[in-house]
């Protein structure tokens, strides 16, 4: 509306609206009057108040520093609503950006007139969380409209979510909790669905979980060092319905008789650090890596050949015994985040056997091959170790790092009385790099540096073995050395080659340090094994359900070379 112009209604309405739209007022009238020259308008406003301050109300996670970086400098000037909405804006998208992506600002902000400004917001808090069992066939009632029930107890799901009721709904957080059920490994499927909660501004989360089998039972016959033997196993990964797992495996042979069985709560009830323990029984006899390999086989004597180097019969470590192991992270106890520690105790009636099963004290050259002289030894051992691991994966990492350290120290009673401490330690990093780039997936340099010594009594089977699979590739299973003491590092380069196949390239070192000889009987020495060397090759990854499987061709220093298989990645 101009002067000498004619004004209309409609134009006046307009004006009103302009004026308003400049965000500096609360209220605008228009006052027509008649004049003997024509219409005189007069617009009556009522400026907002100076801005004094924010309040926000109905919050729980937002910051009271994100207020005032929104709305701060508009502090001290007349109050306009159209700046306040940028400030607005700015509140809304730190909730995106932060993951709260059920909250926003509601309704208009209330303007007080000594300058305060209220505005309401809801976040989105979860009122209740539910568990909703699914059938493969994504079903969650039977036939006759009942909800599915499943194993799981419903405590064992809940309790992996940081997300508790009261909290509010933040999507990052969510994700995380999701995987971390995932990883339990007892569901084939987890999703997450809302539904509205009793108080309009809170929402219900639905876990929506599809179980999987998690028990199994096998059986066997094969043919081994000793002969024909059956095995049978059972386990079972939801015992319960409390993720427990219990694993039994029996062996029976013509000669030996041998069994493994082991429960595991990943989670003690009602601890709010989420301790878990491990127990377990076990007969074991196995064809020790210490007194195996190298250029010179040294066996066990025979009735015949007292003294001979090669009388045919290896001897058989047997270890009868069992543990209970405690583990707890220390993030949420101490604040340590990314450490786990865990401490345990574990006893073993150790026995050097012939493949008849007779005690056999000493190899064919003379040399005791237990701690005593008797061929039995009695290992009652105390355990602590601290774990820091930042990778980004367990399986299959491409960066960050993990740090293990263990410590074993044994008591002197028993046959033997042996007193010895134990110490062990590893190092790994990983590196992203993109050199190749033919094909999609992650390219990684794996490093590991690890290393190890025992102080005080040396029992020959317990002393470190080098060479292998795990160990130096090149060489075969505790070909390279046996000492008191070693170090050894690695390195890998891991590529895609396509789909689910991955390539490495690995270089292998390790050294007893000069400590064969610390060993009683010297198996090392006797079987003439280097005691450094180092290996290099190559390895294919296949990526299966069960983790990678792999299969590396390596060379040693000495120009063997020697196929190795084995599950999950090397470190």
């Amino acid at each position: 509306t101009q002067p000498g112009r004619t004004a209309t209604r409609s134009q006046l309405q307009a004006d009103i609206n302009a004026i308003f739209a400049t965000g500096f007022f609360s209220n605008v009238r228009v006052t027509p009057e008649d004049t003997p020259l024509g219409v005189r308008v007069t617009y009556t406003v009522d400026p907002n108040p100076i801005l004094q301050s924010v309040v926000v109300e109905g919050n729980q996670v937002l910051p009271d520093s994100e207020v005032e970086a929104a709305f701060s400098d508009q502090y001290g000037e007349i109050l306009n609503l159209n700046r306040f909405r940028i400030g607005v804006e700015q509140i809304n998208q730190w909730y995106q950006d932060n993951g709260y992506v059920l909250a926003q600002v509601i309704d208009a902000p209330q303007v007080a007139d000594d300058g305060v400004v209220t505005i309401e917001v809801v976040e989105g808090v979860v009122e209740d969380i539910r568990v909703q069992f699914v059938t493969s066939e994504g079903e969650t009632v039977d036939e006759e409209g009942n909800p599915i029930d499943g194993r799981t107890r419903d405590f064992i799901i809940t309790r992996e979510f940081e997300t508790q009721p009261g909290d509010v709904f933040n999507q990052a957080q969510i994700e995380q909790d999701l995987q971390r059920l995932f990883n339990l490994g007892i569901f084939e499927d987890v999703r997450l669905g809302l539904e509205p909660g009793d108080d309009p501004a809170k929402v219900d989360m639905v876990v929506n979980v599809t179980e999987r089998d998690t028990g199994s039972i096998a059986a066997g016959l094969g043919l081994g060092p000793e002969g024909v033997f059956g095995t049978v196993s059972y386990q079972e990964r939801n015992f319960g319905g409390n993720n427990q797992s219990l694993s039994a495996e029996v062996q029976l042979g013509l000669r030996d008789f041998s069994f493994d069985i082991g429960f595991t709560d990943p989670w003690i009830g009602g601890d709010p650090y989420q301790t878990s323990y491990t127990v377990n029984a076990f007969n074991r006899r196995t064809i020790s890596s210490i007194f195996d390999g190298g250029e010179r086989e040294v066996t066990l004597p025979d009735d015949d050949k007292p003294r001979c180097d090669d009388c045919g019969d290896r001897p058989r470590v047997n270890r009868l015994g069992g543990g209970v192991r405690f583990t707890r992270p220390l993030d949420e106890w101490l604040g340590w985040e990314d450490w786990t520690a865990f401490a345990g105790f574990s006893y073993q009636h150790v026995t050097i056997r012939d493949a008849d099963n007779n005690i056999a004290p000493e190899d064919a050259l003379g040399n005791n091959l237990s701690f005593s002289d008797t061929g039995e030894d009695d290992l009652f051992m105390f355990q602590v170790g601290l774990v820091n691991d930042s990778r980004n994966d367990a399986l299959q990492p491409t960066s960050g790092s993990v740090f293990r350290f263990n410590m074993d120290q044994t008591a002197p009673i028993g046959s033997g009385s042996i007193l010895m401490n134990r110490l062990r330690s590893s190092y790994s990093f990983y590196v992203p790099v993109n050199f190749i780039g033919f094909s999609d997936g992650p390219e990684t340099f794996a490093f590991n540096v690890q290393g190890g010594t025992i102080l005080g009594d040396v029992p020959p089977y317990e002393a470190f073995a080098l060479g292998g699979t795990d160990s130096v590739r090149g060489y075969d299973f505790g070909e390279l050395g046996t000492g008191q003491s070693y170090f050894q590092a690695t390195v890998e380069y891991r590529f895609p080659v396509f789909s689910i196949v991955r390539g490495v390239l690995f270089a292998d070192f390790g050294t007893d340090l000069g400590t064969a000889d610390e060993v009683p009987g010297n198996p090392a020495g006797i079987r003439e094994k280097p005691g450094t060397g180092a290996g290099f090759g190559v390895g294919v990854r296949l990526d299966t359900p069960l983790g990678p499987l792999r299969l590396d061709y390596g060379i040693n220093d000495q120009g063997d070379t020697r196929f190795h298989f084995g599950i999950g990645e090397r470190f």
